[in-house]
């Protein structure tokens, strides 16, 4: 691979690691900020994949790509993970952002309803 084609790959992921990362601190939204861990994750998986295909030599480094596919299943896992909090975050307070501090010690005081609870129950 030309030098110039991993310094561009190189730059995309670490574009996508900064862009992730500026989206974390800034949204409030539970769903946005899980959405910014995700791109952050494929900017990191960029550039293991730029860097495994500097190895000198006609074929790349298999263990980059290893530790990728194997990150990819861990952010999987995880992003359902989030989710399934995210979704007890709604269950518990009725909001998906995050709120102020005071706005975290007044809904602290509600008792969590069941996830199962807060769907509508047919009429009879």
């Amino acid at each position: 691979m030309p030098d110039t084609d991993h310094r561009l790959y190189l730059l995309a992921g670490a574009a996508l690691f900064v862009i992730g990362f500026y989206s974390l601190l800034v949204q409030a939204h539970l769903l946005r900020r899980i959405m910014a861990l995700n791109v952050m994750g494929s900017g990191v998986f960029l550039v293991f994949i730029a860097l495994a295909a500097q190895t000198p030599g006609p074929i790349p480094d298999p263990v980059p790509h290893a530790m990728v596919l194997t990150g990819i299943v861990v952010s999987v896992c995880a992003t359902g993970l989030a989710l399934a909090l995210a979704d007890r975050v709604l269950a518990a307070t009725g909001r998906v952002e995050l709120g102020d501090d005071e706005d975290a010690a007044a809904s602290s005081d509600a008792t969590p309803v069941a996830s199962d609870a807060r769907k509508e129950k047919p009429a009879a």
